[in-house]
């Protein structure tokens, strides 16, 4: 009976995890994941200065063409943005650089210096701004404004790489980009078993609470993780519009499963940056999610399972 098989590597600045259901499947969906995340890296990375995305937030203010998957990636985000009011926004670009994460996160500095004073954070421009014609597969946004794709767009990598992966070995896949988790294809007998946890990168054996899905997305959002420090001020990476700073509700981390994982992700991410309206806001979508407290204590809301015991 063909066995469930894994590969893992790190990738587009986050570690990524292979699963098949079939051994003999792996090589090939593997291979198939590394190269969609090759074309997402050259095409929408903030951090590679030969991206397209960099080539876009360069020509602000002017009617560009883009490709199609920088189109289809910036047509997910502001869609997100729709769906959550606001709370995920594209246009945090220019904030998050002003907040000192303008490079690949673990080439962040210990303590990067304070931003000049002449600057100031406050609400973002708004996705309202970005101008796109479908015919022409055109972008415009006003000038200095920049965009970020890394929340929408690393689920958007999932969604795309399972699918490729799938579609080529007819296996069961699920592929993991730190945390934002895309299955395609039949599950294993028992369901995938997904470990939740605030860190991607923790140890599945490790004691936490586990839930089975036999389809669609699960994303983890969490401001415990990419965490670094600017003028003496700690900083994370979770934006909220409205002010321009990283979010500062009560939640540290938020699960949310979905049909896809752009949508699990937009939610996850809007939940941290709604705070206290996230578990109304959640339950109106029909988004099952599990919410962490800063104190460790968890609120499940729209159907998240209650934990049967404790997995190790």
């Amino acid at each position: 009976m063909p066995r469930i098989a894994q590969a893992s590597w790190e990738a587009i600045g986050t570690n990524v995890h292979v699963l098949v259901t079939d051994e003999r499947a792996l090589d090939t969906a593997a291979a198939e994941v590394r190269a969609m995340l090759d074309e997402v890296d050259r095409t929408y990375s903030r951090f590679r200065a030969d991206s397209e995305l960099s080539a876009l937030n360069s020509a602000a203010g002017r009617s560009t063409r883009v490709s199609p998957l920088l189109f289809e990636a910036i047509e997910g985000a502001i869609r997100a943005a729709r769906a959550t009011e606001g709370a995920v926004d594209p246009t945090i670009g220019f904030t998050l650089k002003l907040l000192g994460y303008d490079r690949d996160f673990a080439t962040l500095p210990a303590d990067a210096p304070a931003p000049s004073p002449g600057l100031v954070f406050g609400r973002v421009p708004g996705w309202q701004t970005i101008e796109l014609h479908p015919i022409h597969r055109t972008v415009r946004m006003p000038a200095r404004v920049s965009l970020d794709l890394g929340s929408t767009g690393k689920a958007l990598a999932s969604d795309l790489a399972v699918a490729a992966a799938h579609r080529t070995t007819g296996a069961g896949v699920l592929v993991s980009l730190g945390g934002d988790i895309a299955t395609a294809g039949d599950p294993p007998v028992s369901g995938w078993q997904i470990h939740c946890s605030d860190d991607s990168r923790a140890d599945p054996r490790s004691p936490g609470e586990v839930i089975g899905i036999t389809g669609g997305a699960i994303a983890t959002s969490s401001t415990t993780v990419r965490r670094w420090t600017v003028g003496g001020v700690e900083r994370h990476h979770i934006v909220d519009p409205a002010t321009g700073l990283p979010a500062s509700g009560p939640w540290r981390t938020a699960t949310v499963a979905a049909a896809n994982c752009v949508d699990a992700n937009a939610a996850s991410t809007a939940a941290i940056v709604l705070g206290d309206r996230a578990a109304e806001w959640l339950v109106g979508a029909g988004l099952p999610a599990r919410l962490v407290h800063h104190d460790g204590s968890v609120l499940r809301v729209a159907g998240w399972p209650e934990p049967v015991s404790e997995a190790a």
